[in-house]
């Protein structure tokens, strides 16, 4: 999603939802019946920051409803280098770890968590047979993914007519969005992953901006000084 966007709604300040009641949007508008019958086949985790939660269209994990954390969607080329596609955070739903209910998706997608992360998982066959039954829930997994194929259109966007200094900008401000500080503990490598671009396009690109003034760099840390600079540049 847009930073820009994200920043507007304030979705990155979510309060993490209490219970899985809360947080499934759909939830009232499912029978006592559907409600008792998913309760009972919910799964709940809890993973550590680097978990590899599903890997690829073969791995059907189930759909992941997010408590508290943050879960990262990206692809991988065959030569290795990764582009993020979007993130999700606190009642946010993933749908594409369960591939096997999502007919039609032809590319391989992996969901790592970025922090620790508390989920719930809902077994795919439940999910599919939930939106056989109810028009709200196959209403809210349309809705779930138009969302999605919005995010990844308005990459392919940034991709193939920002130019990097834009798409740097946007990034850095996005981040700070998440994290609620101009302090950035991130590497090099790490943003190059998210941008589906080579460490060595990343550091020079820095370093451009720290010559003009708009970041500090050092070890692991970026430092935004000029975010109005980094905002400008951006919406360019």
């Amino acid at each position: 999603m847009p930073a820009a966007t994200c920043i507007a709604s304030g979705r990155y300040e979510q309060m993490p939802c209490m219970d899985f009641q809360s947080c499934f949007s759909v939830w009232n508008k499912l029978t006592p019946r559907q409600q008792n019958w998913v309760l009972e086949q919910l799964q709940k985790r809890q993973v550590k920051k680097g978990t590899v939660l599903h890997n690829g269209s073969e791995d059907c994990t189930g759909l992941l409803l997010i408590k508290s954390g943050q879960l990262r969607a990206y692809m991988l080329s065959k030569e290795g280098r990764e582009i993020t596609l979007y993130r999700l955070f606190d009642r946010d739903l993933c749908l594409l770890s369960a591939s096997c209910v999502m007919k039609g998706i032809q590319f391989d997608v992996t969901v790592k968590a970025e922090k620790d992360t508390e989920f719930w998982v809902i077994p795919a066959e439940v999910y599919r047979q939930l939106m056989e039954q109810s028009a709200a829930v196959a209403n809210y997994t349309n809705e779930i993914m138009s969302a999605r194929f919005s995010e990844v259109m308005w990459l392919m966007e940034q991709v193939l007519w920002r130019s990097m200094d834009r798409r740097m900008a946007a990034f850095l401000l996005e981040e700070a969005a998440i994290e609620s500080t101009g302090r950035l503990n991130i590497t090099h490598e790490t943003i190059a992953n998210h941008m589906g671009t080579h460490r060595e396009v990343v550091t020079r690109m820095l370093r451009y901006f720290q010559g003009e003034g708009m970041v500090k760099l050092s070890r692991g840390v970026i430092e935004l000084l000029d975010e109005q600079k980094l905002t400008a540049l951006r919406d360019l």
